[in-house]
């Protein structure tokens, strides 16, 4: 069942087209790359879907209803998390607390904390923090956690949504390989036991090979390929972007453009 519906996305910045007609659609339970040389545009559609950037022209829509020119927030609300390619955590604050602030924020609780913050949600924080297998350093500061231990606190934060949609941006930069298949292995079991769709930025074609539904190329702002990892690796057009060489015989696996 169709979870996202991206229509029509024009992105214009004076003369330059970051965005073109970019179509597109995200199931339940479906993760989608988005891939492309630098340039390519994939900044600029994944901040239209998640609102930081507004589209010039085409519709965004979330189980049917139009979220296009909504705010970030009110798209969270709605149920679209998100994770940065940069973690978002508060360093000084423990991992338990990082995902309570995002449950009070849920519960729209921020403007009423009669009572201590450490004290909300305590409970649902560590749950989630089991989820992402960060139970035991639930009372860690964050800033005390290994890189690739940071990216699954970021991950309980964005689940303490509820999201319908989750948008990963580059969710395994930084970290080392064996950390990049863990996390990815692990956003797979969430997307599939709950139904969550998940759109994703990567420049590692490991990753994106290895755990997306689909894949989406864009050059130049534009789609010019759609469908699954062997159809994408495979497709002449795509390989020039990457390799400016037709001839290339070897897929694109494996290899991380500049």
């Amino acid at each position: 069942m169709t979870l996202l519906t991206v229509n029509g996305l024009h992105k214009f910045f004076g003369g330059v087209v970051a965005a073109r007609d970019v179509t597109f659609t995200v199931a339940r339970g479906e993760m989608l790359a988005i891939i492309g040389p630098n340039g390519a545009g994939k900044s600029t559609v994944f901040n239209m879907v998640g609102g930081q950037l507004k589209s010039d022209r085409g519709k965004v829509l979330l189980d049917g209803h139009d979220i296009t020119y909504t705010s970030p927030q009110k798209r969270f609300r709605r149920g679209v998390g998100r994770t940065f390619q940069v973690a978002q955590t508060f360093l000084s604050m423990s991992a338990a607390e990082n995902v309570q602030m995002a449950l009070i924020s849920c519960n729209r609780q921020s403007n009423r904390l009669w009572t201590a913050a450490r004290e909300r949600h305590r409970d649902k924080a560590v749950e989630l923090l089991s989820r992402v297998g960060m139970a035991e350093a639930a009372d860690v500061a964050c800033s005390a956690l290994a890189y690739g231990d940071v990216k699954r606190v970021e991950l309980a934060i964005a689940l303490a949504g509820q999201p319908k949609l989750l948008l990963m941006d580059e969710p395994t930069a930084g970290m080392a390989p064996r950390e990049r298949a863990a996390l990815m292995d692990l956003t797979a079991s969430i997307t599939e036991s709950q139904g969550i769709g998940v759109l994703f930025t990567e420049h590692d074609m490991d990753v994106v090979f290895g755990h997306a539904a689909r894949v989406l190329v864009l050059l130049r702002g534009q789609i010019i390929a759609a469908g699954s990892p062997d159809e994408v690796r495979q497709d002449e057009q795509v390989k020039r972007a990457y390799l400016g060489d037709a001839r290339a015989l070897e897929p694109l696996r494996g290899m991380s453009p500049a």
